[in-house]
């Protein structure tokens, strides 16, 4: 036997909640500064990160750094790096790679994201900032 929900029954006002709340979560996702570590790759002598960054806010952010921790498999800290991925369009995808001179990538365990070096943005990246990796690297901030 079906049930027929009238508009203001408990069981439609809280499905409607959760409704809203799952598409203003999604909306919230959408509005973020995502970083995805895509690819780590030994060229010659140099450890090559690649990143994936996507702008979800409205507007442009005009120059976009990470103060960038390396850290090796043990923990300790192999090399503190400023990478500058530029400007990043609101809405489009950007594709930056940074050679790390004299590293071995086999030898890092992570990546630790330290903090917005600069951020010429809409709003602050920082609280905006989120992470993904493809990668057998942890990416974290």
């Amino acid at each position: 036997m079906l049930t027929r929900l009238s508009p203001y029954s408990p069981l439609s006002f809280a499905l409607a909640l959760f409704a809203s709340a799952t598409s203003s979560q999604a909306q919230d996702a959408a509005a973020d500064v995502m970083l995805e570590l895509n690819r780590v790759d030994q060229i010659d002598t140099a450890c090559r990160l690649t990143f994936m960054a996507r702008n979800g806010l409205a507007e442009d952010i005009g120059s976009f750094a990470l103060e960038t921790v390396l850290i090796d498999a043990e923990g300790r800290v192999a090399q503190l790096t400023v990478f500058d991925f530029g400007a990043l369009p609101a809405g489009t995808p950007r594709v930056r790679q940074f050679d790390l001179a004299e590293l071995r990538c086999d030898t890092l365990g992570r990546v630790l994201i330290n903090g917005v070096a600069e951020c010429a943005g809409p709003v602050d990246c920082a609280e905006r900032l989120r992470f993904e990796t493809r990668t057998e690297l942890e990416l974290i901030g």
